[in-house]
């Protein structure tokens, strides 16, 4: 997948010195790599039953709705707490300075539906984990979560897969 990682911006010292910030939205301008992006996020799927994709804000939505498209299933958006209109379920998560939390709406998804979330990036993976709660709150069964970068050093998706939710990444880099 290296046109993929050709096609993924790296600024340096972003959001503060020693971070290299991976920007997803030169591949998302980039025809050819975005449909091979979602095409390689849909293909580990295809065949298994799925009902929705939730995605977490704000790049997994552009993503999820896209593999939501191909995958002819629903979407639901996975949204920082207060974005949703109607009545919601929440989960908070540890960030490094405080908690947040994400929120989905009551009747986004039905129990017993399988969802497979998918994200941009996963890094610490707190907010995956988070979306992960709080789908199977709402009764979902995660089947599996999908990203376009890994920072593995991290541990994110050695945090989702201790979940017992298979995780995919395209392209993955090395430190953070």
């Amino acid at each position: 997948m290296q046109s993929l990682k050709d096609a993924i911006r790296t600024i340096a010292d972003y959001p503060k010195p020693g971070i290299q910030f991976r920007d997803v939205t030169t591949l998302l301008g980039d025809a050819r790599a975005f449909r091979q992006a979602v095409d390689a996020m849909v293909q580990p799927h295809a065949g298994a039953k799925i009902d929705k994709v939730a995605g977490i804000e704000a790049r997994g939505f552009i993503l999820g709705g896209a593999v939501a498209h191909q995958l002819s299933v629903g979407f639901v958006p996975v949204r920082k707490k207060g974005k949703l209109p109607h009545t919601t379920l929440s989960q908070s998560y540890e960030l490094e300075y405080g908690v947040d939390e994400v929120e989905i709406h009551t009747d986004a998804v039905a129990p017993g539906e399988t969802v497979l979330l998918v994200d941009d990036l996963i890094a610490t993976g707190g907010t995956a984990e988070a979306a992960i709660r709080l789908l199977r709150q709402a009764g979902a069964n995660v089947i599996g979560a999908s990203f376009v970068v890994d920072l593995p050093d991290l541990g994110g998706a050695r945090r989702v897969e201790a979940l017992g939710v298979p995780c995919v990444s395209l392209v993955a880099y090395e430190g953070h």
